[in-house]
């Protein structure tokens, strides 16, 4: 088992040897300084804990810095646990791409694009109605509930609101290929996210 902190770079796409082309997406994974271990006798849990993300002092809190410089670590803005992937880690290790292989298949986790308030043709993929001969329902949801009974809307009918901006985990995605030297991680597939945003990978398994 492995997990690491990276950012969403962007998709590109990849040659292989054989002439496929591999479509993947480009993760700057690590390197993340341990800062914390959680056993289960002190804790109740195992888990470890991993900072990622540089930035100026002046965007920490002082207690934040403090326990940072306990793990001789710089100022970095994203402390992330990770349930049952401390293995033989300690406090001041780091962990980068090279505590994964090329073929492993992989799970990553972040918050999606926030899409604002929506329709239900945009958010569930709902068929518009027709837009010729005075028709009033082009977006319109159609029924929702008859009116006599039960004279009210059932909870968990499908309508307009918030759409994205949860946290999403994409599983199955395999490592294409690693370059250590630039903590680069490529992908098969898509990951939860904007460009420039933070997410977590696990080994999925």
């Amino acid at each position: 088992m492995a997990a690491i902190l990276a950012k969403k770079l962007g998709m590109t796409q990849l040659f292989l040897e054989d002439g496929r082309v591999e479509r993947v997406t480009v993760l700057e994974a690590g390197p993340c300084p341990v800062t914390g271990i959680r056993t289960l006798d002190r804790d109740g849990y195992e888990a470890v804990q991993l900072a990622f993300g540089a930035v100026k002092e002046k965007h920490l809190s002082k207690p934040e810095l403090g326990h940072l410089k306990k793990a001789d670590a710089p100022p970095l803005k994203h402390v992330v646990e990770f349930r049952d992937e401390a293995g033989e880690l300690t406090v001041g290790d780091t962990v980068t791409v090279e505590a994964f292989e090329v073929g492993q298949v992989v799970k990553v986790a972040g918050k999606a694009k926030g899409k604002g308030f929506q329709g239900t043709i945009k958010r569930h993929n709902f068929s518009a109605g027709p837009k010729s001969h005075g028709s009033h329902n082009v977006r319109a949801p159609g029924s929702i509930g008859a009116s006599a009974t039960p004279s009210r809307v059932f909870k968990g009918i499908r309508g307009p609101g918030q759409m994205g901006g949860g946290r999403v985990t994409q599983k199955g995605l395999t490592i294409v290929e690693l370059i250590p030297g630039q903590n680069l991680m490529l992908v098969r597939g898509s990951v939860p996210g904007p460009k420039g945003g933070t997410v977590e990978v696990r080994t999925d398994g």
